[in-house]
């Protein structure tokens, strides 16, 4: 059985929350859930995220009976779905000047018996705790994690870069995408952690753990927030628990 609780705030320096989510309601067939951090322009952002989240779950819905339940073809059916969500949110930004350049991030967690298939997107990150042990289990599709990989700049001097914020792959803004699909674990007492950057930034995955650890998981998605905030909040910050009990 998966409990799954989430919490998205707009942060304490922007008007709007550009960040969108779901998560599945435990007697859905399909157990899905997402995370989608948009940007571009003034409302770009909020509808791209939207958009994004609205494509891939009923791309996901609709095909989900009809697919052998294999792992390749789940593989399968969750790149397609990421790559129609991007087609999407590429058309519309196309069809309105004041949407042009808006992008998302997406995180796509669907479960299927005791395997959690991941398809990610963006910087925003999924993160799994296991016994007494977190690790983050998607990479950053940004220039500064690029910086990290060539060995140019460390982890540490990562959390600082100017450039920070600068994608290397999004959804929506280009015609074709290459999403990273991962097939993980997801066994009894394994708690998933998906997150905005506007919570990575301001929360060390340790500190995650431990709040994890600290409360029972509907209250831990409120403390990552708080603490998001105490700590200036600079950009919108959601956050999705989900635990295998």
């Amino acid at each position: 059985m998966i409990k799954a609780y989430a919490k998205s705030d707009p942060g304490k320096v922007r008007e709007m929350n550009q960040d969108s989510y779901y998560i599945s309601q435990s007697l859905d067939e399909v157990q899905l859930y997402m995370l989608a951090d948009g940007m571009g322009g003034y409302k770009g952002g909020e509808i791209a995220s939207k958009l994004a989240i609205q494509s891939a779950k009923s791309y996901i819905q609709n095909n989900f009976k009809e697919i052998p339940k294999d792992r390749d073809s789940i593989i399968q059916l969750l790149a397609s779905s990421m790559e129609y969500a991007n087609m999407v949110v590429y058309e519309k930004s196309k069809e309105d000047k004041e949407l042009e350049n808006m992008g998302t991030t997406l995180e796509i967690v669907l479960v299927y018996g005791n395997k959690a298939f991941i398809g990610h997107i963006g910087d925003s990150r999924i993160y799994r705790i296991r016994k007494s042990f977190i690790r983050k289990l998607t990479q950053d599709h940004s220039y500064v994690q690029k910086l990290v990989k060539d060995g140019t700049i460390t982890q540490e001097e990562a959390k600082h870069h100017p450039q920070k914020n600068m994608l290397m792959k999004a959804l929506g803004c280009n015609a074709f995408i290459e999403p990273d699909i991962l097939v993980r674990g997801f066994l009894k007492e394994d708690v998933y952690i998906m997150c905005s950057d506007g919570l990575s930034n301001l929360v060390e995955q340790e500190e995650m753990y431990d709040i994890v650890l600290k409360n029972n998981i509907e209250q831990a998605p409120k403390e990552f927030v708080e603490l998001a905030n105490e700590r200036g909040g600079y950009d919108n910050i959601t956050v999705a628990v989900i635990k295998n009990i």
